[in-house]
């Protein structure tokens, strides 16, 4: 038993799987690596000074002395590396557990909210009405908080698996603008389509992608300050499918332009226009895209819209 485990431990593909980190963040990795240095200095050290040191016994103990050093400092950082690691899965698991039971209570508090508001229950007046809104409106950003939250911990610990299957990206463009025109309207926005005919179907992740397109496309109506437009592009460009959505919005500071993809990030101008948000939704979108052997990206200059594009690749 004791020898499985040991070579558990030295498995490094196993050991990187468990903490959900690419090969170069992986700690054994890393101390694989620093061992290899350790040795080809030894080597380097001992050449150097049989050319250069008149006593072998000197030699020896100066290499011997120069790589117990370096092998210290690797475990050292190895160990630092994989308290790390073992912090970063904890959290990620901790978010997913507590979403997965916040989903139930919240779905719970909608439906009891949907009969109280269906007057079944006894006659509502006005006033409490309006109260039944607000809660219905905070319950569905809690929900979609939580759908988040779920999403970002599977990209973290590598459980977001990909159904890929053939579907027109066209639809499913067209789906998005018939279920935001409503929201649009009442915000003065008008949203316009343009794609080139006849293309392919593409092969990926619909709901995934539809996710993208959602988040984009949500963002891009949200942060319109009064009237405004948002065109959506679809073409094909080389041996790709190209998306690209522009909006006439409060558009994206220079200094915030590096972070616009990070994790819980959201751009001053665009937190005084719109305080609701969690700073999700572009991290998602490029973790999407990015599995799905895409690129993704963007333009903007604070105060005069932004256009963000994604590519996916054409499978045959």
């Amino acid at each position: 038993m004791k020898l499985k485990e040991i070579l558990r431990q030295l498995n490094v593909s196993v050991q990187c799987k468990k903490y959900g980190l690419s090969l170069w963040q992986c700690p054994q990795f890393l101390f694989l690596v620093m061992g290899l240095v350790v040795i080809i200095t030894a080597i380097t050290t001992y050449y150097i000074g049989t050319q250069y040191a008149w006593d072998p016994r000197l030699v020896a103990l100066i290499v011997l002395i120069i790589s117990t050093v370096l092998f210290v400092i690797g475990f050292l950082i190895s160990q630092s590396f994989e308290r790390l690691a073992e912090a970063n899965k904890i959290k990620s698991e901790f978010i997913s557990i507590v979403s997965h039971q916040l989903r139930t209570p919240i779905s719970n508090l909608g439906w009891t909210i949907e009969l109280l508001m269906s007057g079944k229950l006894g006659k509502i007046e006005a006033k409490q009405t309006e109260y039944f809104k607000i809660l219905k409106e905070n319950i569905a950003r809690m929900k979609e908080l939580v759908k988040d939250l779920l999403i970002v911990s599977r990209i973290e610990t590598q459980t977001l698996f990909l159904k890929e299957k053939r579907f027109y990206l066209s639809d499913t463009i067209k789906e998005l603008i018939v279920s935001f025109e409503p929201v649009a309207k009442a915000l003065n926005v008008t949203i316009s389509f343009e794609n080139q005919k006849d293309l392919p179907q593409v092969m990926a992740d619909p709901f995934q992608i539809k996710q993208v397109i959602e988040n984009l496309l949500d963002n891009a109506i949200r942060y319109i300050k009064e009237k405004g437009k948002v065109k959506l592009k679809l073409n094909l460009e080389q041996d790709n499918f190209y998306f690209e959505i522009n909006d006439t919005g409060v558009g994206i500071p220079e200094k915030d332009k590096k972070y616009i993809f990070q994790k819980f990030f959201r751009a001053d101008n665009a937190m005084k226009y719109q305080t609701q948000g969690s700073g999700l939704s572009l991290y998602i979108a490029k973790s999407i895209i990015k599995k799905s052997k895409g690129k993704i990206g963007f333009k903007s200059q604070g105060g005069q819209g932004s256009t963000f594009w994604f590519t996916l690749p054409i499978k045959k």
